[in-house]
């Protein structure tokens, strides 16, 4: 059962503590009083240190599209393991992954890698700001977009600094450079008419707006079509970019969020499921955009763009692998899978009258334990505040969940790959109604 002092991961965390701060290289991997250590995964299965097996449902935030292990994908690994594993060349991979995703996203025709989805943002940012000689970017208000100073921007603003939501103020994350909030223009999600307003108002220096179809920080709360509308007519007038961030929602379409809502961008940021399981991200858009800042033939490029393992071959080659395997019929039962989940939860929360609400899309399902949670970062943040057992609630949900075979979200989300089946939604959806039954009758 965890926690358990004596466990092997435990030990690991303790050991871990001397030598790194807070015990790891990557803060989303925490949870108290320490982490699980995996030793091995295979297809849906994940197994620890201490030999436990656990479903996996966070699917190492998204870009396990096939699960762990896939034969297919290992295998083009090892093939190209055994070729080179980087170099300082070009190779064909790269074109082949280039090629595939280009085919099914509505406005890439051009794209350039790179190794997480962090650096896809950040280039796409560059790539706005060179192509418009503008410096202003636009986001969303508690938006995750990675953690390049002008991306973290409002990703996570306390209540107490808050600045009228009129004035597009934002707030920079600490350790960045003193005056990136001041090229950030911070809006509110689904805001239509407020929104429009801060875009005109600073429509001479607007380089572009970003912003993600369905944010996880806001509970998976879904831009409105009303609202990406008006973006995309805005910034047209405005002579500004559009840059969607697909590093997740690139799994709720077939050809990425943009197809399903058919909105085109000018600049999408892709990473997770393009790399087939190894580090990557991308920075994709229109072929007049990408040539006239990337595109070296006649001269020094606007932007460079290098990196010791951009389109690093083994990352290309599983990627290839990858999306290959995801095709319609995959991405298709993939969703009715995510259909499943989302009914399930629902279902158990009516059944057990939990204050909880289910949020999602596709392959993506959340279950957070509040009702009402509204549509921007500010209503959210009230949500914590007339709810203050919703943390606690949260890991108890956690735990009861880790200790019956399954690993997710410590906040409440689940992620889905091609390796999950029916069944072992139907355990999942069992464990969180019995899991919202004890917590109910404070027996968690």
């Amino acid at each position: 059962m965890f926690p358990d002092r004596g466990s092997n991961s435990s030990k690991l965390f303790d050991r871990a503590l001397n030598v790194m701060p807070g015990g790891n290289s990557r803060h989303t991997v925490y949870f108290p009083p320490y982490p699980i250590y995996a030793a091995r995964g295979e297809g849906a299965w994940v197994t620890d240190v201490d030999g436990v097996k656990r479903l996996d449902f966070i699917n190492n935030y998204s870009s396990l599209i096939h699960g762990h292990c896939h034969p297919e994908v290992t295998a083009a690994i090892a093939r190209q393991a055994g070729l080179l594993t980087a170099i300082s060349l070009p190779t064909e991979a790269e074109i082949e992954l280039a090629e595939i995703i280009c085919a099914r996203m509505p406005s890439v025709d051009q794209i350039r890698f790179a190794n997480s989805g962090t650096e896809g943002v950040m280039m796409a940012i560059k790539t706005a700001r060179a192509y418009t000689g503008r410096r202003i970017i636009a986001k969303i208000e508690g938006a995750y977009h990675g953690s390049d100073d002008t991306a973290a921007v409002s990703t996570y603003p306390h209540p107490g600094r808050f600045s009228p939501p009129e004035s597009g103020i934002g707030i920079p994350e600490p350790g960045s450079a003193p005056g990136s909030a001041a090229d950030v223009l911070v809006l509110q999600m689904n805001d239509v008419e407020g929104t429009r307003s801060l875009l005109r108002a600073h429509g001479t220096e607007l380089a572009a707006v970003l912003v993600d179809p369905l944010v996880k920080n806001l509970a998976y709360q879904p831009a409105s079509i009303e609202f990406l509308t008006m973006l995309r007519e805005e910034t047209k007038a405005l002579g500004a970019l559009l840059i969607f961030d697909e590093v997740y929602s690139l799994r709720l379409g077939f050809g990425g969020a943009q197809e399903l809502l058919g909105i085109k961008a000018d600049i999408t940021a892709m990473g997770k499921i393009i790399g087939g399981g190894l580090p990557v991200g991308a920075v994709g858009g229109s072929a007049e955009i990408m040539s006239a800042v990337y595109d070296q033939r006649e001269g020094k490029a606007r932007v460079s763009h290098g990196g010791t393992y951009n389109a690093n071959p083994l990352t290309m080659a599983a990627g290839v692998a990858a999306m290959r395997l995801f095709d319609r019929p995959a991405f298709e039962r993939l969703n009715r899978l995510g259909d499943r989940l989302r009914d399930g939860l629902t279902a158990v929360v009516e059944a057990t009258g939990a204050d909880a609400m289910v949020r999602g899309a596709a392959s993506i399902a959340g279950l957070f334990h509040a009702r009402g949670g509204g549509q921007t970062y500010r209503e959210l943040a009230k949500v914590r505040m007339d709810n203050p057992d919703m943390s606690r609630k949260a890991e108890l949900f956690f735990h009861h969940m880790l200790n019956n075979g399954v690993l997710m979200g410590g906040p409440g989300f689940f992620i889905l790959s091609t390796a999950h089946t029916e069944a072992d939604v139907d355990h999942v959806i069992e464990q969180a109604g019995r899991a919202l039954e004890l917590i109910k009758a404070g027996k968690a």
